[in-house]
Order: C-alpha cells, then structure tokens, then sequence
C-alpha cells in the first residue's frame, strides 16, 4: 500500500503494544481515567507508590503512548455546536492507497471530533458536532460528497452520548 497510512497519519502518540503493563501501570491509569487533574501526590498516595515512582511511572506510560494526553472534556453545546452526527464514508476503490491521507485532512477540518479508521463495509467514520442542520449539511456536500475520492456517504444523527467507563 503506497501513500501514507492511518498510523502515520494520526497525531496521537499510538500505544507501543510490546511494552509490558505492571499492576501499579494499570491503576495509575484506572485513576488517571477517573480524574487526570489528581495531584502526583494525591495519585501516588491513592496507589501506594511513592511520589518519585508516581512520576517515574506516568513518564514512561506517556513515552510508551499509554497516556496519549490531558485535555478538558467540553460539551459541543458550549461550544455552539448542538448537532452531532456519525458519517461513514467509503472511499473510492482507486483512491484506497491515500486513505491516510484522507483521514488526517478531515481530523483537521472544523467539527470534526474525530475519524476512526475502520474494517469493514466503511472505511471510516467521522463524528463531527455542528451549530444547525444546515452546517452539518454544508459539511458533507462541502467536504464529502464534492470529493471524487469518496464513493458514498451516510449521515446519522446522535441523540444522545453515554461515556463508558474506561
């Protein structure tokens, strides 16, 4: 396959699947996923390590792509954007070497939340938020179906989001 591949094209650091997860690993992470504002010393107490372990500990898991990062968790509807949508695209059977390329040009555009790069009957999945029917409308027409790389688009509207977990 020429062109670039979805790896290389997503700037989140990947988990390196060789590297070898430890108990104090895993629950660093468990908390972490729970309140990644907790305090070093408040996670190394919570842990049982001592706070130079905590910190030795979340440098490696953040070199290794375990922590791919801290960000904030913001609504779409603070931000103006109420409509969210899930659109799976297929990509040309010619244009399948550069889907890579594909998914990184759209991760950048405006509301776009995130691409998934799929196996399967779709090639991948773009979750976009959106200020009205009619933006997310100019979205697809503007972005997707104006593009001769794309075979089909489907659009489905999100009603409601319900975070897992983990």
């Amino acid at each position: 396959m020429t062109g670039s591949s979805p790896e290389s094209a997503n700037p989140v650091r990947r988990f390196r699947t060789d590297s070898k997860l430890d108990e104090v690993d895993r629950r660093l992470l468990t908390e972490l996923s729970e309140d990644a504002r907790l305090p070093n010393n408040a996670l190394a107490e919570r842990v049982g390590v001592a706070p130079s372990t905590c910190s030795m500990r979340l440098r490696r898991l953040r070199e290794i792509g375990a922590i791919r990062g801290f960000h904030a968790d913001i609504a779409p509807e603070a931000l103006g954007l109420p409509i969210q949508a899930m659109i799976a695209v297929r990509v040309q059977p010619n244009a399948r070497a550069r889907i890579g390329d594909y998914t990184s040009r759209l991760a950048r555009l405006p509301g776009v939340l995130n691409v998934y790069f799929l196996a399967g009957n779709v090639d991948f999945l773009i979750q976009v938020a959106a200020a009205s029917p009619d933006a997310l409308r100019r979205f697809v027409t503007e972005h997707l179906s104006a593009s001769r790389e794309f075979a089909s688009t489907e659009t489905s509207l999100v009603f409601d989001h319900v975070r897992g977990d983990i």
